[in-house]
């Protein structure tokens, strides 16, 4: 072939392209169910070899049962259905010499379908998951003791099967040990494969849940059971049966031995290069098997992350079932409400309905319960909806609360600002001694000296509480600070007027005369 023709190599993501539409019949639109049936028909025998008028006869009964739609049973249609399966990759198409009696009859017959090897197992996974239940499914508890117990006779096996093919490879011994050690790793990695599928699906069950916020009473007593029993159960056997099988994968003969073993399963000769082999042939697949029971650095097993997985589930599924049994505490959700309230809609016509949406959702028109203002716009013809805006508060106008929601917040220890106010108390109490002691000097002689602003402010804050205490303008009113040992006395005269002067300005009072004492001279 000349250079120029050579094809280049199919890029990763044409390659991924090219088998994903393996998928597409899955989500056909206007014919899913034919095309499912038709694959069903090719998978369900080996070495399947139909015509189009073969796939049309089987049809028919499909048709019949109402799996497909009326007239899809028609070979016309079943000819479009097969050329597109063939365009996606699930059919490969060929000929085959037929004796027909019109070129129809020949076009129907001669064009024949395999199912592709990648399409019969899309298929499979696609009836496999079909089939799958809901519910957990049951991890094979009895695998693990099988796994500990094919390693140790593997380890047997090969010692003897190599012993033997040294002495003599052609020999039916050394033939019979090869075929002994290959059926030993064919079922100790199978073994293995279904044990890593039933405990990822167990707990990808477990996960989905573990997220649950509410759980009624038949699945309370389920999980419950299913924590006490069958999740301690897998744990104890993982950890008596996961020691012994590191300990023979990360043995040193065996790991040494492991070239010689995958020399001894080598049947690739016979079969040809482009095969999928069974696991264990090589030695990315031993890799694979010694990750999952065996930690490396940077890079925890499975095992140790089930044991993980396991912690968190157990922890998560006792507090959601404390939550759903207590009888204290929140509500654990609105579930059983709801099922309840979307009966109530099914039951009910379509006025009952309204109604009933109405009374649960607070979907009722609008109403106004205040008191109408004097004026509800500029003039008599603004309408309501253009008038003033009422303000409503963030828990009223979202949540129908008048008060705010949640705990008081936590006080945060400020340091900093500690010392700031303690300054601040300092400076305060720092300017009312000396407005005190200002005081103090000027007891007998208010009237004769100048104040200043803090001393002024705590004269008046004196004279209120002593014009408090005066019921009548005749009666004598009297304060006291304790603390700068002043005492300040007010009380009536007809024939005086006091005026007391300070930075800020002058207090004239008529009919009044203030006098203040300093360490308890007015007792």
């Amino acid at each position: 072939m000349p250079a120029d023709e050579v094809e280049a190599p199919e890029s990763v993501a044409a390659h991924d392209a090219r088998r994903l539409k393996l998928y597409a019949y899955l989500d056909a639109r206007d014919h899913q169910r034919t095309y499912l049936a038709i694959m069903r028909l090719f998978s369900a025998t080996l070495l399947a070899d139909l015509s189009a008028g073969e796939v049309s006869s089987a049809l028919v009964e499909a048709e019949q049962r109402g799996d497909i739609a009326e007239g899809e049973s028609r070979v016309e249609n079943v000819v479009t259905r097969l050329k597109q399966l063939d365009d996606w990759g699930n059919l490969v198409a060929g000929r085959r010499e037929v004796v027909a009696a019109s070129i129809t009859e020949f076009q129907h017959g001669s064009v024949r379908y395999q199912v592709s090897k990648l399409g019969v197992r899309v298929q499979r996974d696609v009836d496999e998951l079909l089939r799958t239940a809901e519910g957990a499914r049951e991890v094979s508890q009895e695998l693990l003791p099988a796994i500990a117990r094919g390693l140790d006779e593997l380890v047997e096996t090969l010692s003897a099967a190599t012993v033997e093919h040294e002495r003599d490879p052609d020999s039916n011994t050394s033939a019979r040990a090869r075929e002994r050690l290959a059926e030993q790793v064919t079922t100790l990695f199978l073994q293995h494969g279904e044990l890593a599928s039933t405990v990822r699906d167990f707990y990808a069950y477990l996960g989905q849940v573990v997220t649950r916020h509410y759980l009624v009473p038949e699945e309370i007593s389920g999980f419950r059971n299913l924590l006490v029993e069958y999740i301690q159960m897998v744990v104890e056997d993982v950890l008596r049966y996961t020691p012994g099988i590191a300990e023979v994968l990360t043995r040193e003969q065996f790991v040494s031995a492991r070239p010689q073993l995958l020399a001894l399963l080598d049947s690739t000769g016979s079969l040809g290069a482009d095969v999928e082999r069974q696991r264990g042939r090589t030695s990315a697949d031993w890799d694979e098997l010694t990750d999952w029971f065996v930690d490396r650095p940077g890079r925890p097993s499975q095992v140790a992350a089930l044991r993980d997985a396991t912690g968190r589930a157990i922890n998560t599924l006792l507090a959601t079932v404390k939550r759903a049994t207590s009888s204290g505490g929140p509500e654990p959700g609105r579930r059983g409400q709801l099922l309840k309230l979307a009966k109530w809609f099914d039951e009910s016509s379509p006025e009952m309905a309204h109604t009933l949406a109405a009374a649960a959702f607070g979907l009722y028109s609008s109403r106004n319960l205040l008191l109408a203002p004097d004026q509800d716009g500029d003039d008599d013809r603004t309408r309501w909806a253009d008038g003033p805006v009422h303000d409503v508060t963030v828990n009223v106008r979202t949540r129908a609360e008048p008060g705010s929601r949640g705990r008081t917040s936590k006080v945060v220890d400020d340091p900093l600002g500690r010392e700031r106010l303690l300054a601040q108390a300092r400076e305060v109490k720092k300017s009312h001694d000396a407005a005190s002691a200002e005081l103090a000097s000027s007891a007998g002689q208010l009237d004769q000296v100048v104040l200043s602003g803090a001393a002024m402010a705590a004269l008046c804050t004196l004279l209120t509480k002593a014009m408090a205490q005066r019921e009548r303008p005749a009666d004598t009113g009297q304060a006291s600070d304790p603390r700068a040992g002043l005492q300040l006395r007010v009380h009536y005269d007809a024939d005086r007027a006091m005026t007391i002067r300070s930075v800020s300005g002058q207090l004239r009072m008529h009919e009044t005369v203030v006098e203040l004492f300093a360490g308890g001279d007015g007792q």
